[in-house]
């Protein structure tokens, strides 16, 4: 091994199901002999919004604000905010991206959003010749473990919320595959919250288990078809 591993946590209680899949990951990979770090968004009060803020000293523009313009001009010139680069540097550094969440209106949460929408700069993670297999990020493998409010035969084909790869198609396709990240089988956790104690020591023992032999699995393939077929 000898791996790294940033693990992107968006959850405000370290005691819920998310905070136990957390710290599962957290151990099973350390024991592997993999340096795992873990951006803990709540704890860190990161902020989400991507403003003028994130550009330290002069502006390229200074008459009409554009936040993608000016980031990618800061990130050439070593100006973006401290916050960002630290987040740059943990990304850049590691070999494996986890993101762990709750999932929010089909969508990851604001915090993490945010995270996306400030850390992955033009520059840094893609430039508009070197997006999808291209992208800057090659070489680095990601993986989306989040938890549901419903079960999964309401995430099915037939079921009222669509097959749950339609939720997955913009954060694994349109942004991380955007940036170049293989994408590993997402982990999903269906309604922990309406299940018994058994079950959830079940899921969590899955989770633990699945981490055990991670390294030797093969990305999904990233066309149309893996999401709408």
């Amino acid at each position: 091994s000898g791996k790294k591993v940033l693990i992107v946590y968006a959850h405000q209680e370290p005691k819920s199901f998310n905070g136990s899949l957390l710290k599962i990951a957290v151990e099973e990979l350390t024991k592997q002999g993999c340096s795992v770090t873990v951006s803990d968004l709540y704890a860190m009060q990161f902020e989400p919004r991507a403003t003028r803020n994130d550009i330290v000293g002069r502006l390229h523009n200074s008459e009409a604000f554009n936040y993608g313009v000016e980031t990618w001009e800061a990130y050439k010139r070593g100006g973006l905010s401290k916050d960002l680069v630290e987040e740059q540097k943990k990304v850049q550094e590691a070999d494996l991206l986890i993101f762990q969440f709750p999932l929010f209106w089909f969508n990851m949460p604001a915090i993490l959003k945010g995270w996306m929408d400030r850390v992955l700069v033009q520059g840094f993670a893609y430039d508009l010749s070197k997006a999808y297999d291209g992208g800057l990020l090659q070489d680095k493998l990601s993986l989306f473990s989040f938890t549901t409010g419903g079960g999964r035969e309401m995430y099915s084909k037939e079921g009222i919320g669509g097959d749950i790869r339609y939720v997955l198609w913009p954060m694994q396709h349109g942004i991380m595959h955007f940036c170049g990240v293989k994408v590993l089988e997402p982990h999903i956790c269906y309604a922990p919250e309406n299940v018994s104690e058994e079950k959830r020591k079940e899921m969590l023992t899955a989770w633990s288990q699945r981490l055990k032999t991670l390294w030797k699995e093969e990305p999904i393939d990233c066309s149309l078809e893996w999401y709408f077929k």
